[in-house]
């Protein structure tokens, strides 16, 4: 959960933090095999059933750290097993990106409704009556649910006056608009995954921490602490994920662990918009019947798995982190580019044989924190510089769900002030699916879908740190702080023509 420091998160926290420590100090990875004694020491376990089994999974999480796959359960390997591969500056993700530990998984149950002991045996039984299996019979006084009849319809749950039914359902599978998750032959949770689309959403939602994602901490630590400038690019929804660092002190952080400079990612969100807002007065109805926005990857991968026939009316424009880094290695070709974000998805994204040569590196907040922590950083003593100034409020607003078409409507009343533009936006992929389901059934044409993978936008991806709210309320300042208002005053709109010959 975003914004609660748990043991979760503190553990997550210390295996980015030692593997960005172990590449900063000498890159000798045979410390893997020693760092989880050191994140887990002592002789009694913390959290699980024993400190062994502790371990094994920082052991696994170690690894997906470091960019490695999985270890399979029923062979022997040391932690190390293949690091050779990822002892490297250029190391692209080899599928799936996101998987289940699965000697970590409690083996929930995918959904179930029974009987707490707040059953009060009452004459009335009304969930026996209202029951349409006949699965609720009464014992000793008390209701009982027969699950192989049980059909999970609810109607149960309604009709207790005492509130004393209830349905459970695996937190990963329940946070999964996909429908990718479902019980192996064990009980533990497993990903489809040609239905997964990495948004993410089951990682953070899963309490026993057993859901990873690949990250590339060791290798952009390399890339640091070589003589290639390397660039941060950075998400507007980085605004108050990093507690009392200012954003006139953003970018001597960064300078801190090695980036040469950083840019704004909001720079490329704003020539996306002006981008999107073409397309839409270009394309929208006469060849199109609805355009829906690109910048979020798992939405795009998303409707394009599932809504083949309507692909086309996704937005061919670049995303903003394509568009930044593109912009910057116009001008240095040989530079390397991280991208910082909220975003799990991104990952995929930037591992696309036609984005790797724009966007190097892909890092999460949270895993960019363990860094700042492998080079004790202290916000406090970094001197202050120049703010980030060079993107639009709107572009920042990129960042939280309804931002995206919000910034395009206006460019579309720039460019054509008599335009109607009508707008629906959805947020969190189950949502996303049923405003597509709408738009394929011909009740949104002539519109412009905005669709966000996670439940508030970006500013509830996988990778922050901060409560949502907190952070929603940060972006809102940092938008204020924005030198200009609007996309389409950008200064870097000239600039888009000799992008798309790039």
């Amino acid at each position: 959960m975003r914004g609660l420091y748990s043991s979760k998160t503190k553990i997550r926290h210390a295996i980015f933090t030692e593997i960005a420590r172990m590449a900063y100090e000498g890159n000798d990875t045979s410390t893997l095999e020693e760092l989880p004694y050191r994140i887990v020491p002592g002789e009694v376990a913390l959290y699980r059933d024993d400190i062994f089994l502790e371990r094994a999974v920082v052991g696994e999480r170690l690894r997906v750290a470091m960019g490695m796959s999985l270890r399979s359960i029923t062979e022997h390997a040391p932690v190390s097993k293949g690091v050779e591969a990822s002892v490297i500056e250029e190391k692209y993700y080899e599928p799936p990106l996101i998987n289940v530990i699965k000697f970590a998984c409690n083996a929930c149950a995918e959904k179930r409704v029974f009987v707490t002991e707040g059953c009060q045996g009452c004459l009335e039984h009304p969930c026996r009556e209202v029951c349409p299996k006949g699965a609720i019979t009464m014992i000793n006084g008390k209701s009982k649910i027969d699950e192989s009849k049980c059909i999970k319809c609810g109607r149960c749950i309604e009709a207790c006056p005492y509130n004393a039914i209830i349905k459970q359902e695996r937190p990963c599978s329940q946070a999964c608009g996909m429908g990718a998750i479902h019980s192996d032959e064990h009980g533990r949770a497993e990903i489809d995954q040609d239905k997964c689309v990495s948004c993410g959403m089951c990682l953070v939602s899963c309490p026993f921490s057993a859901i990873v994602d690949k990250g590339q901490i060791y290798q952009t630590v390399l890339a640091l602490k070589s003589e290639t400038p390397v660039y941060a690019i950075v998400a507007p929804a980085i605004a108050g994920q990093f507690e009392g660092l200012k954003n006139t002190q953003i970018r001597s952080a960064f300078q801190a662990l090695g980036f040469t400079d950083i840019r704004e990612v909001a720079v490329g969100a704003d020539l996306c918009t002006i981008e999107e807002a073409k397309d839409f007065l270009k394309e929208v109805p006469e060849k199109l019947p609805f355009m829906a926005t690109s910048c979020c990857p798992a939405w795009s991968m998303m409707a394009k798995k599932l809504f083949p026939q309507q692909a086309e009316c996704i937005s061919m424009a670049l995303t903003p982190m394509v568009l930044t880094a593109r912009l910057i290695k116009q001008k240095e070709p040989d530079c390397k580019i991280v991208f910082v974000g909220p975003c799990a998805a991104k990952k995929l994204e930037a591992s696309r044989r036609t984005i790797r040569s724009y966007v190097d590196f892909v890092l999460t907040f949270e895993e960019v924190a363990g860094m700042f922590e492998a080079k004790n950083i202290d916000f406090a003593s970094l001197p202050e510089g120049e703010p980030l100034v060079r993107a639009s409020a709107d572009g920042r607003g990129f960042a939280a769900s309804g931002g995206v078409a919000a910034a395009v409507v206006k460019a579309v009343h720039r460019l054509d002030p008599a335009r109607d533009v009508k707008v629906v936006s959805a947020d969190g992929l189950a949502n996303c699916k049923k405003m597509l389901q709408i738009a394929k059934a011909g009740k949104y044409n002539g519109y412009l879908l905005e669709g966000m993978a996670c439940p508030g936008g970006c500013i509830a991806g996988a990778g922050t740190i901060q409560p949502i709210k907190k952070t929603a309320a940060s972006l809102e300042k940092m938008k204020k702080e924005a030198a200009f208002e609007e996309c389409m005053d950008t200064k870097y709109e000239a600039r888009l023509s000799d992008l798309e010959q790039l």
